[in-house]
């Protein structure tokens, strides 16, 4: 008697973009700060890709390769050309801020979120206030992002934000804003990411808190061994 194998499941077309976004980003990102010309230059072209069309600019053909959207494996079904479409815009949009982002900077600006160590935007925006209290112009500019009424309008938003994190040497996840841009672009996909942001932004309140109930128990400690 054989036993049949259970199912696989199909990889979510927003975690595909996700994927091939911290993939794309991971070994340029290496690569410009050992200060590698191939990648210095890629960051470059990536930058003048900024606020445009994905696909507008010949010279960003070929940059990123977009060979795994078009890959079927297992149970996943080849995308649609709206699924093609949005995914390929939402690659293009986190590439170009993470280039922003990453320019003439000495720390990776592209880091992976995880519960304990948040990265997503939310987060970030977070971390753009004192500890201890909320800055409101800076809050305003994260719900303002949230109320874009499209792609494009949402892109340059963030693209002032990035400006921010930037400036404060503040990482992000491009992979999880990838395809949080994909989802943007369907219906509901606005007030899904929406929470996510404010998830992130308190995870960020609750890791910091962590942190300095650590911090405090270890000075505590130290006293006592003293």
């Amino acid at each position: 008697m054989t036993t049949a194998s259970p199912p696989s499941t199909a990889v979510p077309v927003h975690q595909k973009v996700a994927e091939l976004a911290a993939a794309t980003i991971v070994p340029l990102q290496q690569g410009y700060l050992a200060d590698r010309s191939p990648a210095v230059a890629a960051l470059a072209r990536l930058r003048r890709g900024a606020g445009r069309e994905a696909g507008e600019l010949p010279d960003l053909w070929g940059l990123v390769d977009i060979g795994p959207l078009h890959t079927r494996t297992g149970e996943s079904r080849a995308l649609s050309e709206r699924e093609l479409t949005g995914a390929e815009n939402a690659l293009h949009a986190a590439l170009t801020l993470w280039a922003f982002h990453q320019q003439s900077r000495g720390a990776p600006m592209h880091r992976r979120h995880t519960r304990d160590r948040p990265f997503g935007l939310g987060a970030a925006v977070r971390r753009l206030m004192p500890a201890d209290d909320v800055d409101e112009p800076v809050r305003k500019r994260l719900v303002r992002a949230g109320a874009a009424p499209d792609l494009v309008t949402l892109t340059q938003r963030l693209r002032d934000i990035v400006a921010l994190l930037r400036r404060d040497d503040v990482p992000l996840d491009y992979g999880l804003l990838a395809g949080q841009l994909y989802t943007w672009q369907w219906p509901d996909g606005p007030s899904a990411v929406r929470r996510s942001w404010g998830r992130s932004f308190h995870e960020q309140v609750r890791a910091a808190a962590a942190s300095d109930e650590n911090t405090t128990q270890d000075s505590h400690t130290d006293k006592d061994a003293s």
